[in-house]
C-alpha cells in the first residue's frame, strides 16, 4: 500500500494556504471582528459584574419567579447561585455566563435566518447539511488552531470556537419548525390575502417558537459544554479552574467547578424552557 500514500493529496497544505491568505488579506477584517465581539463580551462582563452578587442574584431570582411561577424553583435559583458565591467562583461564573449569552445572541442572530432561508429553499438545507454535520463532528481542536491565529489569545477565538461548535443546533430546529408548519395553516392565511413576509412573522414564526426556542436552550447546552475548550485558547471562566484541577489532579476543586457548570446549566435550561411552554 505504498504506492496509495506516495502521492499524498495536499489536504493540510491547502488548509494552511487558505488561513495564511486569510491572514495576509483579511486581516482588517478579523481585527474588526474581533474588536465587536470583544466589545459585547465586555458589555455583558460589565453588566454581570458591576452589581454586587445578591443583588444580581435577587433580580435572577426575581426572572425565576416571573418564568416558573414556583417558590421551589426561585429557591434552588438563590441557594445555587449562593453556592457558587461560598465556593469562590462567582467572578468565573460571571465570565461564563458572558460567553454563553455572546454565543446565544451571536448563534441565534445568525442561526435562525439561516434556517428560515433553509425551510424556504429546500436546496439550500440539502447544501448546508454536510457543513452542518462537519461542524458539530470535527474536533474542536482542528478549528482552534485557525481560530488563534486570525484571532489571537482572549476570549474571541473561545467564542468562535463555541459559535461553531454551537450553531447548527439553531440552524436545525428552525428549519424543522419552520417547515413543520401545516399546509392548512399557510392556505388559510394565503386566503385573507396575507404575503410572504406576514405569513412568516404571523403564522409559521409562531408555531415554530417552540422548536426555536429549544434551539436557543440547545445552544446555551452546547456553549456550556465548551467552556474548557475555550480556556485552552485563553478565555476566562469556569474552563480556567477546570483546567487547573486537571494539570494538578486536584479532586476537590474538580468538583466544586463541575458543581458551578450544573447549576448554571440547570438554571439556564428551566428559565429557556418555561418561556417555551408558555409560548405554545
Amino acid at each position: 500500500m505504498d504506492w496509495l500514500t506516495e502521492y499524498k493529496l495536499p489536504i493540510g497544505d491547502g488548509a494552511e494556504a487558505v488561513v495564511d491568505w486569510l491572514t495576509l488579506n483579511g486581516a482588517w477584517f478579523f481585527d474588526g471582528l474581533a474588536a465587536g465581539l470583544e466589545t459585547m463580551i465586555d458589555g455583558m462582563l460589565w453588566v454581570l459584574q458591576f452589581p454586587p452578587p445578591i443583588v444580581l442574584i435577587a433580580l435572577v431570582v426575581i426572572v425565576a419567579w416571573f418564568a416558573k411561577r414556583s417558590a421551589w424553583f426561585c429557591l434552588f435559583v438563590a441557594a445555587g447561585l449562593l453556592l457558587i458565591v461560598n465556593q469562590g467562583y462567582w467572578e468565573e461564573t460571571t465570565e461564563t455566563l458572558a460567553l454563553v449569552l455572546a454565543s446565544a445572541v451571536v448563534c441565534m442572530g445568525v442561526g435562525v435566518p439561516i434556517g428560515i432561508a433553509a425551510a424556504r429553499r429546500p436546496w439550500l438545507f440539502t447544501a448546508i447539511r454536510p457543513i452542518l454535520d462537519l461542524m458539530q463532528t470535527i474536533p474542536t481542536f482542528v478549528y482552534l488552531i485557525p481560530a488563534l491565529v486570525l484571532f489571537g489569545l482572549g476570549m474571541v477565538p473561545g467564542l468562535i470556537a463555541t459559535v461553531i461548535f454551537a450553531i447548527p443546533a439553531p440552524i436545525r430546529l428552525t428549519h424543522l419548525g419552520i417547515s413543520s408548519t401545516p399546509t392548512s395553516l399557510i392556505e388559510a392565511g394565503r386566503a385573507f390575502g396575507a404575503t410572504k413576509w406576514q405569513l412568516l412573522v404571523k403564522v409559521e414564526l409562531p408555531y415554530a417558537m417552540p422548536q426555536i426556542m429549544a434551539g436557543l436552550t440547545q445552544t446555551i447546552m452546547l456553549s456550556l459544554s465548551m467552556v474548557v475548550i475555550a480556556a485552552l485558547v485563553g478565555a476566562d471562566g469556569l474552563g480556567v479552574p477546570t483546567l487547573r484541577a486537571l494539570n494538578q489532579v486536584n479532586i476537590s476543586r474538580g468538583f466544586e467547578v463541575g458543581v458551578a457548570i450544573v447549576l448554571i446549566a440547570i438554571i439556564l435550561d428551566r428559565l429557556f424552557r418555561v418561556e417555551r411552554e408558555n409560548d405554545r
